[in-house]
């Protein structure tokens, strides 16, 4: 199978072409910005012709949220606009499109949220613009998967455990994180894994939430990482108020599946489980 991955220096597009790239039997791409930004249709018309995909896994995004706060216009030309290129020329070509999504399309007031839950109401300009993409990709590539994930890390990151083990290999006496958020911290390794299954359904269309199972705030998940990696790191819980950004997050963006199980994927590991096996491999 031919399978073309946007955005593929970053971290989640890497894990996604490693474990595909374990079946002989696929062809994959995975170019990098420099390659094919999606922002130019030129550029993604190029791709199209040279990789010829059957699946088109669209990972690329500007998914920086404060600096996309800064910057709507970027944030809508790459979130938006990038997305509707892509989404474009998968109908031109029958290619199917899986894109991934974000737990910020919802405003986190009544969290968690299933796949059934209405989205829409994100509070940050990253998670309008993200909402924005999957609604054209609705309206312009019938044959589509949007798969929301969450608090994302993977190998190489950047991601929150790889800063959190950066800090503490500084030796800071005490680290100070936000304890008023909830959500599902998720990695790379476990969605690349459900998506390799997902290539090879093309019957599934339609919203999947690919999330690590239970839930938790960014303060305990800091003393998961410390605890689980070996180091005696003090860590001091704040609210959000005392930590301001400049985007809002939302207060419990979790998300659960109601569409896995049905469809004979998952379960998703549950985050603790998937934090000790992504650290056995990246402190190895």
């Amino acid at each position: 199978m031919r399978i073309l991955i946007t955005g593929g220096r970053g971290m989640l597009a890497r894990s996604l072409a490693a474990e595909l790239g374990k079946n002989p039997e696929h062809q994959i791409a995975a170019p990098g910005h420099d390659e094919l930004d999606i922002t130019n249709p030129l550029s993604v018309s190029k791709a199209f012709d040279e990789v010829r995909p059957e699946v088109v896994l669209h990972c690329a995004a500007w998914t920086k949220v404060d600096l996309c706060e800064g910057d709507p216009v970027r944030a809508h030309e790459v979130n938006v606009q990038g997305s509707a290129h892509i989404a474009l020329a998968c109908r031109q070509t029958s290619a199917r499109l899986i894109a991934f999504s974000t737990d910020y399309v919802f405003d986190g007031e009544n969290g968690p949220y299933s796949e059934f839950a209405r989205a829409g109401a994100a509070i940050n300009v990253y998670g309008r613009s993200k909402w924005e993409g999957e609604r054209i990709i609705r309206l312009d590539c019938p044959n589509h998967v949007i798969a929301r994930v969450s608090w994302l890390y993977g190998p190489g990151g950047p991601s929150f455990v790889h800063t959190m083990l950066r800090l503490a290999k500084e030796g800071r006496p005490a680290i100070r994180v936000v304890n008023d958020q909830r959500g599902c911290p998720t990695s790379t390794l476990a969605v690349a894994r459900v998506i390799a299954d997902m290539v090879q359904r093309p019957e599934l269309v339609g919203t999947f939430h690919l999330c690590c199972e239970g839930e938790t705030t960014w303060y305990d998940f800091a003393k998961a990482i410390f605890a689980q990696a070996g180091f005696a790191q003090e860590v001091e819980p704040c609210t959000s108020a005392e930590y301001p950004t400049p985007a809002k997050r939302p207060a419990n963006s979790c998300l659960v599946s109601h569409r896995l199980a049905p469809a004979g994927l998952g379960p998703m590991p549950h985050w603790q489980d998937a934090l000790a096996e992504f650290l056995a491999q990246e402190l190895a």
